[in-house]
């Protein structure tokens, strides 16, 4: 990869529908060349997908909480049925396995206090695989991106 892929790269995480003419204007580059390098990027999985992003707020995902997850007990058989569990859970947007005091913790969106008080009570702490939660209220939201620094 060299400083012209990293140019559509970057040209692309602004605006994902940027058509090959548009993104080659940006980095100086024919729409036909742009179109190689796009298609090449893509076949590296480099370029994993292309998504729409969507406000959380329109759609009534008001709230989001950080929860953090202790497992019951730390085998890889419980870590697979947690990882199973997280997998079903459509509000789990991100979720990250940890060093430190909690083994896991989870991205999570709801509508309202009242949903994530069933999220944790009905999906997660009945669960054999979970022993502890802890859970953070984002208040704000400082900063938000997918796109990496290239």
């Amino acid at each position: 990869m060299d400083d012209l892929d990293r140019k559509i790269l970057v040209a692309l995480q602004k605006d994902g529908r940027l058509t090959n003419g548009e993104v080659g204007e940006e980095v100086g580059l024919s729409p036909s060349v742009c179109s190689r390098r796009r298609t090449a990027l893509e076949k590296a999985g480099v370029i994993a997908k292309y998504t729409a992003v969507v406000d959380p707020k329109r759609v009534h995902l008001n709230i989001t909480a950080l929860v953090s997850v202790s497992l019951s007990t730390h085998d890889e058989r419980n870590a697979e049925r947690f990882r199973q569990l997280v997998n079903t859970l459509p509000n789990v947007l991100e979720a990250y396995a940890l060093t430190g005091e909690m083994d896991y913790h989870l991205k999570v969106v709801c509508e309202d206090l009242e949903d994530l008080s069933r999220f944790i009570n009905r999906s997660l702490l009945p669960h054999k695989s979970v022993a502890n939660v802890k859970t953070a209220i984002a208040l704000q939201s400082l900063k938000e991106t997918v796109a990496l620094p290239l």
